[in-house]
């Protein structure tokens, strides 16, 4: 490999770097603007947007499903009570949370507990469907996929290497 091809990659890896950093400097700027219980709806959509979907609870909270998917690495769910403030708000993409994929769960029930994926891909001679959703791992780009049956069940799951990064 030339020196400058080597100049160029290294410093296209410290970019890479440095953007994780700021991002992850700019999420603990906004979990510390959104304090449960003191914050309201209205901070959290200020900071997150529009939410993809409102869950409407039985006890009157409503959970606010907000994404970054499909190029994004984040998912939030933002829990606001009946008195409008902020209950808890939770980054799902994460291991902790992948952890709590086993087979059997279905489609519904890994949609409530991460979030719409980034990506679903249906293959019929296999009879399944596998859905991504893109996270970081630190500075490293990844993806959680998780293999359905045609019942939408799930039979497997796997915290990859993000396929993209592969052929750079």
């Amino acid at each position: 490999m030339s020196r400058s091809r080597r100049i160029v990659r290294a410093g296209a890896g410290l970019g890479a770097l440095l953007l994780a950093l700021g991002l992850v400097a700019c999420d603990a700027r906004r979990d510390e603007r959104l304090q449960p219980g003191t914050a309201t709806e209205v901070d959290v959509l200020r900071e997150l947007g529009t939410p993809l979907d409102i869950h409407r609870q039985p006890d009157g909270t409503r959970v606010l499903e907000f994404s970054g998917q499909p190029e994004g690495t984040t998912n939030h769910f933002a829990t606001i009570g009946a008195d409008g403030r902020l209950v808890a708000l939770r980054q799902t993409l994460q291991p902790e949370t992948f952890a709590q994929v086993h087979p059997g769960m279905t489609v519904e029930q890994v949609q409530a507990l991460l979030g719409r994926p980034a990506l679903k891909d249906a293959y019929a001679l296999k009879k399944e469907e596998v859905w991504d959703w893109r996270w970081r791992d630190g500075p490293t780009r990844k993806v959680f996929r998780v293999t359905f049956d045609f019942d939408g069940r799930v039979t497997g799951a796997a915290a990859l290497d993000d396929p993209r990064d592969l052929y750079r």
